[in-house]
């Protein structure tokens, strides 16, 4: 009988001990599973890609990329299964000092990438031409770096893609026409580069944004360069010409226009002021004629100024709150309707200064208040009120007679 109970017991830890040896084997195990989880060429890309780039002093952002543990882990790495899917580089905490070196073209072999961004730091030298291998890739942001050279024309093969922001950096050379060909392109940003040539044209119904100020590009804008869908418009500090009637002509979703400081000549059209925008922006080019809109302007900031409109000033701007006419040809009175809404504050800037104008009706001891800017010095009268000017407008009240009597009415 105690022989029996002896057997019985080694029979039970015989069993407990199979048991416990064989969850240590699946705790190996799946230990090892996820050390190896990650596909090899992903696994192999991110080390090169380690090696490009460090950290800048007062950075940890590669404090957690320790390749003995599992690289889904790491910062700024997001993964779908044993695929790498997304690859933010940086920690974008404001004040963050960013990254400093390459990127290599070992990105190219993160086949499964869907969005790449590289945050503001001190990386720089070329993009890499393997970009055009990331089939998956919808976003692309590698902005506020030293990134030169040209943009690679195969970004082109990235049919997915929807945004591309490489903006301020050092870009040099023309915009690939392949890029304008992208079909699901919603957002272009490529301001604040060194860019030339001209705009291409772009085919996505998607885009509604498109940014490329602070550039040098020049040329002019076709009626089909630029797409009905856009909400989104700057294109202000290049060298670009040309009427503007014809480049507009579809659009009526724009809620934001800046074509300033550029060559931009001929008539403005009227129906650009119908447009559900809050800010016009058209100063400093060659636009010419008089600017004639069919309805009052909701706009609230139109900038006109430095260009060579002519004509009298419609009584149709008097309801927006910051007007910039000044630096143009404008002859005649000044609206009355001006005055009543200057008087009554609801204009905020009124700058009217270096014109023709030839008077306004308003009392000289009428008070502007305090919180409007208004200039009217250097046109063909005496103001009858005195307010202060900006320091561009110069010291001399009123324009020489000889120049008033060659642009009277």
């Amino acid at each position: 009988m105690a022989k029996q109970r002896v057997v019985a017991v080694r029979s039970r830890f015989q069993t407990v001990l199979s048991v416990v040896i064989c969850a240590m084997c699946l705790t190996a195990s799946d230990r090892l599973g996820v050390l190896a989880i990650l596909d090899p060429n992903d696994f192999l890309a991110l080390q090169s890609i380690r090696k490009s780039l460090d950290d800048m002093p007062g950075s940890t952002f590669f404090g957690s990329w320790d390749f003995t543990a599992d690289p889904c882990n790491f910062a700024g790495v997001l993964c779908d299964a044993d695929r790498v899917i997304a690859l933010n580089l940086g920690d974008p905490r404001a004040g963050s000092p960013g990254l400093t070196g390459r990127i290599d073209a070992a990105v190219g072999r993160l086949s499964s990438l869907a969005e790449l961004t590289v945050v503001p730091g001190r990386v720089y030298g070329s993009l890499p031409q393997t970009l055009y291998q990331l089939k998956s890739l919808r976003f692309l942001a590698v902005s506020r770096n030293f990134i030169s050279g040209e943009i690679p024309a195969n970004l082109g093969l990235l049919r997915s893609l929807r945004t591309l922001d490489l903006s301020y950096n050092q870009l040099t050379g023309a915009i690939p026409r392949a890029v304008g060909t992208l079909p699901e392109l919603s957002n272009l940003i490529l301001c604040h580069n060194k860019l030339s040539g001209s705009v291409p044209p772009f085919v996505s119904e998607s885009l509604t944004r498109l940014d490329l100020k602070h550039n040098d590009l020049s040329g002019t804008l076709g009626p089909l360069t630029l797409p009905a869908s856009l909400q989104y418009l700057s294109l202000s500090w290049n060298q670009l010409g040309g009427p503007v009637d014809g480049a507009l002509s579809r659009m009526d979703r724009l809620n934001y226009l800046d074509l300033s400081m550029n060559r931009f000549s001929g008539p403005i059209p009227a129906r650009l002021f119908a447009f559900p925008i809050t800010n016009l922006q058209l100063q400093r080019n060659w636009l010419e004629g008089p600017v004639e809109p069919a309805s009052q302007v909701s706009i609230p900031t139109v900038d006109l100024s430095y260009n060579r409109l002519s004509g009298q000033i419609s009584p149709m701007f008097s309801t927006v709150q910051n007007l910039y006419l000044n630096n143009n040809r404008f002859t005649g009175q000044v609206p009355g309707s001006f005055v009543d809404r200057l008087l009554a504050a609801n204009i905020q800037t009124l700058y009217l200064q270096h014109n023709f104008l030839t008077g306004i009706e308003i009392n000289p001891t009428a008070d502007i208040p305090l919180s409007t800017s208004f200039c009217l010095q250097y046109n063909c009268m005496v103001p009858p009120v005195q307010t202060p000017c900006p320091l561009k407008a110069g010291k001399q009240k009123t324009r020489p007679t000889s120049q008033c009597s060659q642009w009277r009415g």
